[in-house]
């Protein structure tokens, strides 16, 4: 099955994301209610995300990075959620790991020209 770079990003790369903030959260000392009501997620999906059993990704450390700066924004305003998501989602497409992700999940040629976030933006 071939998937488009957007079904890599619903599938593997925002989960992992509210893997990595949620768990970000959890190192802050916040509760998974809270967390759950940053995240506009329900209790028993942070619940899932805490205990490994959603988002598969493990991230660089450029992204781990990242993601600690959008919890902190987070945490001052929990409105930036939206805008925080789309940007990590940004920096993953422009460090060229969805690439790696794509390849990980689905065949695609070795000199790939699909996906335009090789640099060439």
């Amino acid at each position: 099955m071939k998937l488009l770079p957007q079904e890599i990003e619903v599938r593997y790369i925002i989960p992992s994301l509210r893997k990595g903030l949620s768990k970000e959260f959890q190192s802050q000392g916040h509760k998974q209610k809270d967390i759950a009501a940053l995240l506009e997620l329900t209790p028993a999906a942070v619940s899932q995300y805490l205990k490994d059993k959603r988002g598969t990704l493990q991230f660089g450390l450029e992204v781990q990075k990242e993601i600690k700066i959008s919890s902190k924004k987070i945490i001052k305003n929990p409105d930036a959620l939206k805008e925080e998501m789309y940007r990590l989602t940004e920096v993953i497409k422009k460090s060229g790991a969805i690439c790696q992700i794509h390849k990980k999940y689905d065949k695609v040629p070795a000199h790939c020209d699909l996906c335009f976030y090789h640099g060439n933006n």
